[in-house]
């Protein structure tokens, strides 16, 4: 299937139509957020459609016509990247250069791909990846590949810099692309009137409170001392620079000129589903049943499973990390139509043996503990960390990252031609991070896309699929 061709027929650029006002040749400077800079790389996700259109070429012709109108009120999406000659920081300048549209053909049929919710080396086909050659200005930041496979089916491949969105903001853009495709009226405001100013982060940057961590020794760094994703993240490092670890440490280092590829050294990505009948069985066996979220029972039993997996030594400390949407926790809240990145860390550390001795709803409460926490002062606390220098990740096994997709509903995700069969959302930075996502066979299900190294897959399959109450 690997040696199966993917034919390219046609790359075009596609501009904003009509043009936004007020929007010269050199284009207007949008200031970026430290967490639009935190992963600037292209982000991909595929969608597969079965539908077969009668005139592929006309399918195409009107994606292309509703991704200009919907460049017109997410126009950063066709900016390029720009280095600020002042701050030396990454920005985004709105010079309207476009986003990159290509279509594409291949004898492959659908059925040929089997499962589709799990990793294909032919998934690397259906995506476009331009060359960056270390010039980021160059990088289109919005990338789609359109594929018609021999069965009449078709796939969109979308890459869209980490810099424009964070997945709930992507999800919009591409909901408000398909709504203007399609020719639908039921555009909500929010996406044809998105707010791409990132002002009220950029002032949260510049705050002078503090966030204290408790469980921060004197000794800390004063920066990192405030904030409990950075200080965990530290003890991390310090223990692994303490102890010879064995050759698996040498995989899993953040390499950004590879993000968004699954071809991380040495993993394989394996997507696993929790039903909704078997998330509930736990919820009442645990006795939370309505007072737990899905995200928390899914997220503990990721965590403990993957530990248990990895056969850790008792005394060694892990942690988990997970994505939090910071919209509603500023003060005042960011509006519900901000577009850009949106999110911090929230972050929960322990030894082994503490995990595996506690219970399922003990390790619940430590994550609602660490949501309840994220609060203005800490959002604050957050951004100002994060404009120190950064520096890729040294290799972290210890470390479980969950990012949450799965409140984003792409399986309503038409073009006109009917909702996808499925999605697969690409590898993430770091091969050890867990992608939750909805199942798209059933309401309530959720998906949990995550590497693995190949001595591991078969021991954490059988722990995420036992019920570890």
């Amino acid at each position: 299937m690997e040696s199966e061709s993917v034919t390219i027929k046609n790359v075009t650029s596609v501009c904003p139509d009509p043009l936004p006002l007020a929007k010269g040749e050199d284009g207007d400077l949008l200031s970026l957020s430290n967490i639009d800079r935190k992963c600037p790389m292209l982000m991909y996700t595929i969608f597969f459609y079965r539908t077969a259109p009668h005139d592929f070429e006309s399918i195409v012709q009107k994606m292309k016509t509703g991704l200009e109108k919907a460049l017109f009120y997410w126009y950063p999406a066709a900016g390029r990247l720009h280095t600020n000659q002042e701050s030396g920081k990454l920005d985004i300048i709105c010079n309207m250069k476009g986003a990159l549209l290509v279509e594409a053909s291949t004898a492959v049929e659908i059925p040929q791909l089997g499962d589709l919710s799990q990793y294909n080396p032919f998934y690397e086909k259906l995506v476009h990846r331009p060359p960056l050659d270390g010039y980021f200005s160059d990088m289109p930041l919005t990338v789609v590949q359109v594929t018609r496979f021999g069965c009449g089916g078709f796939a969109v491949g979308v890459g869209t810099s980490h810099s424009l969105f964070d997945g709930q903001g992507k999800f919009k853009f591409l909901t408000a692309w398909a709504l203007l495709t399609s020719g639908r009226s039921d555009v909500i405001p929010m996406l044809i009137q998105p707010m791409h100013d990132r002002s009220q982060l950029l002032l949260a940057e510049n705050n002078e409170n503090n966030t204290e961590c408790d469980d921060c020794d004197d000794n800390s760094d004063p920066m990192t001392k405030m904030v409990v994703p950075f200080y965990h993240l530290i003890q991390l490092i310090e223990q692994a620079m303490s102890s010879a670890h064995g050759p698996e440490t040498t995989a899993g280092e953040c390499n950004y000129s590879r993000i968004g590829s699954t071809l991380h050294d040495g993993y394989v990505f394996r997507t696993f589903t929790l039903s909704d009948r078997f998330i509930d069985g736990v919820k009442r066996e645990i006795g939370l049943d309505g007072n737990c979220s899905t995200f928390e029972v899914v997220a503990t039993h990721l965590w403990k499973a993957r530990n248990k997996a990895l056969n850790f030594d008792k005394e060694r400390k892990v942690c988990l990390q997970f994505t939090m949407n910071l919209r509603n926790k500023l003060v005042p809240p960011l509006s519900e139509a901000f577009s850009g990145n949106a999110y911090v860390l929230a972050s929960v550390s322990c030894t082994v043996g503490d995990l595996e001795k506690e219970s399922l709803d003990e390790t619940i409460g430590k994550i609602k503990a660490a949501q309840e926490s994220v609060t203005d002062d800490y959002v604050r606390k957050y951004l100002e960390a994060l404009d120190a220098p950064q520096v890729p990740l040294p290799p972290l096994t210890e470390l479980t990252m969950v990012n949450d997709l799965s409140m984003c509903p792409f399986h309503k995700l038409d073009f006109g031609q009917g909702r996808p069969t499925c999605m697969y959302e690409m590898a993430p930075a770091l091969p050890y991070a867990a992608c939750l996502t909805e199942n798209f066979n059933e309401e309530g299900g959720i998906n949990v896309t995550i590497g693995l190294l190949p001595q591991h897959v078969d021991a954490f399959t059988h722990y995420f699929q036992t019920k570890l109450v």
